[in-house]
C-alpha cells in the first residue's frame, strides 16, 4: 500500500466520518477497496441516526459493497481501530488487510486481527485522532454507549 493511495483511501473514510458527525452520529467512517483499487463500498457509523446498534462504519461499508463471493485482496479502511464486533466482521469475511486512521483514542481489536494473519496498517493520523478526541470530549455519554461502557 503506497503512501499516496493510503492517504486517498483514508480521506474517503474521513469524509464519511465527518458526514456522520454532521448528522449527529459517531464520527467513524470506513471504506472497502478491491484488489484493483476500486472503491467497493463506503459507510459511516449510523447507530444514532438509524437506532441500530449494529450499524457501525465497517458494517455500513461492507453492506454498501454488495454481495461478493470472496473478499480476497480487499482492504477495509477505517478512521478508528475496529471494535471487537467489526474485527469479527473482518475475520468472518476474510478481509486480508485493514488500514486504520488512528488507535490512540480507542484501541480496538486490531492486535487480534494481526495475530490472526490480517495485515494491519496503522496510520496514526493526527486529523482522525483530533476528530475523535473532540467528539469524546463533547459527547462522553454517547461515546461510552457506542463502545459499550
Amino acid at each position: 500500500m503506497d503512501r499516496a493511495q493510503a492517504h486517498e483511501w483514508l480521506a474517503t473514510a474521513v469524509a464519511e466520518a465527518r458526514a456522520g458527525l454532521a448528522e449527529g452520529g459517531i464520527p467513524v467512517g470506513a471504506t472497502l477497496y478491491g484488489s484493483d483499487g476500486a472503491l467497493l463500498g463506503r459507510g459511516r457509523n449510523r447507530r444514532v441516526q438509524h437506532g441500530d446498534t449494529s450499524l457501525h462504519a465497517e458494517t455500513s461499508a461492507l453492506r454498501a459493497s454488495g454481495r461478493r463471493r470472496s473478499y480476497r485482496g480487499t482492504t477495509m479502511v477505517t478512521t478508528l481501530s475496529p471494535c471487537w464486533y467489526c474485527s469479527g466482521l473482518v475475520r468472518q469475511f476474510g478481509i486480508p488487510r485493514v488500514a486504520i486512521g488512528e488507535a490512540t483514542t480507542f484501541h480496538g481489536g486490531h492486535d487480534w486481527l494481526a495475530e490472526h494473519g490480517v495485515e494491519v496498517v496503522l496510520h496514526d493520523d493526527p486529523g482522525c485522532a483530533a476528530l475523535m478526541r473532540d467528539f469524546i470530549k463533547d459527547n462522553p455519554d454517547l461515546w461510552n454507549e457506542d463502545i459499550g461502557d
